[in-house]
């Protein structure tokens, strides 16, 4: 027997014993389910006239409902175009979205179901890091692609890497790198963190203090902040008692919405320098333009002044018209540009098999006007973490027309702020531990 008949025979074992398992617990009924890959059906000869699956693995309730509502709006978009043109590999592409809730435990269970049962053969989305991570390590138990589009704690390109991961969006370190360092220059010495109680939180902070300390500034407090609170004055009065320079802010979702909305009640945004480490647009689009106040970074805007940029705002308001959010932010590209280039890999490789794509995904390079940023983007082979322009911005008092709310302070070229640190921890499986698939 071949070596790739063993590793078909082995991974045909390891699905039919996962489904065999599931079924017993009675959480899908009494029927196996082998998953999406064509060497475990009958009807192998018809299977590539089947869809080709994409699970959607997105927030639609809990803390980052906004955001996972727009990054799958972006992954839609990106899949439309190929379905427009034929598809891909000349199959249909079936998006199934189930929300993860963003909670660990749903995460895990939407992609255990999505890949043994509804036969996805990729997962794309994720905002909270800790539903990212629970994801991919079932991804990875069935050699299922997932890719990251939203979710940025250091960690996910970092200790929880795998080899079926890869990772879209600027991660905690990124942006405090860029962020952090400048802000010191002007911001003052003694700092307090405000950190949101999770994986993203925690180790954006612990980036964040490093870039303080290592610039001759002081952390003199930190506060964590349960997810999903919405009651700040407890650590609003904290922050008038101590007093300090600038406030770093490792908070997101509906808790940074609820937190500038009481800063500004209160006035605080006037006796202190604010430093966001990364702000989505769904935090801050219609919070009015006191709310916005501070520097933050972020990977995209919809005004940048760059060839293609009003072309794929005009694209999106057709697509979706009469959204809340009437333009595309940086999550919506993110889900975008994620998923376009998922399946120009499956058309490059001319195949489905995952460690073919993986292969073309690492290493990968995307220029500067592909992704509509201002440097050249790439796909970090030893983290899988892509490496791209990273801006830093801060509201727009000179508004160009309604939704023009930011203003785009600096860009900086990912090679300056590359996270050193994930590289030394992420230890990707090997190809011949990845279990072999083509959908």
């Amino acid at each position: 027997m071949s070596d790739s008949q063993d590793k078909t025979t082995s991974r045909r074992s390891l699905l039919k014993q996962s489904a065999l398992a599931i079924a017993g617990a009675g959480l899908y009924g009494a029927a196996p389910f082998y998953g999406p890959w064509k060497h475990n059906h009958a009807w192998a000869q018809a299977a590539q006239k089947k869809p080709l699956v994409i699970g959607l693995t997105m927030d639609a309730s809990g803390q980052y409902a906004a955001s996972g509502g727009e990054e799958r709006l972006g992954a839609m978009m990106a899949i439309k175009e190929f379905n427009d043109k034929g598809g891909v590999l000349g199959r249909r592409i079936e998006a199934i979205h189930m929300d993860t809730e963003t909670t660990p435990a749903t995460g895990s269970r939407v992609a255990e179901r999505m890949i043994t049962r509804n036969e996805a053969a990729f997962l794309i989305g994720a905002v909270h890091s800790g539903v990212a991570n629970a994801i991919s390590q079932v991804a990875q138990k069935y050699g299922a692609i997932f890719f990251n589009t939203n979710s940025s704690s250091p960690t996910e390109a970092g200790k929880d890497c795998h080899r079926t991961k890869f990772v879209w969006d600027g991660n905690g370190a990124n942006f405090s790198q860029a962020i952090v360092r400048n802000a010191m220059k002007t911001s003052g010495r003694n700092w307090v963190l405000l950190t949101n109680d999770y994986v993203w939180g925690h180790n954006t902070a612990k980036s964040t203090r490093a870039v303080i300390e290592a610039n001759g500034g002081r952390v003199v407090e930190e506060l964590l902040v349960p997810q999903n609170t919405r009651d700040f004055s407890a650590y609003l009065l904290k922050l008038q008692q101590i007093k300090p320079h600038a406030v770093a802010t490792a908070v997101g979702g509906d808790d940074i919405k609820a937190l500038r909305q009481q800063v500004v009640q209160l006035k605080m945004h006037q006796q202190a320098a604010w430093i966001n480490n990364q702000q989505d647009w769904p935090d801050v689009y219609g919070l009015g333009p006191e709310a916005i106040f501070g520097v933050f970074g972020t990977t995209w805007y919809w005004r940048l002044n760059l060839p293609g940029v009003k072309e794929f705002v005009a694209a999106y308001q057709k697509q979706f018209p009469g959204m809340a959010i009437r333009v595309p932010g940086n999550v919506y590209h993110n889900g975008y540009m994620a998923t376009r280039e998922l399946l120009r890999c499956v058309e490059e490789a001319g195949t489905t098999n995952n460690i073919a794509i993986i292969k073309k995904l690492e290493g990968r390079k995307m220029s500067a006007a592909d992704r509509l940023q201002h440097h050249e983007a790439w796909i970090d082979p030893a983290t899988h973490h892509v490496q791209q322009t990273i801006y830093m911005a801060a509201y727009n008092d000179q508004p160009a027309e309604k939704d023009d709310i930011y203003k785009i302070l600096s860009n900086v070229d990912p090679k300056e702020v590359v996270d050193k640190d994930a590289a030394g921890a992420c230890k990707l499986e090997t190809y011949e531990a990845t279990p072999s698939y083509e959908a």
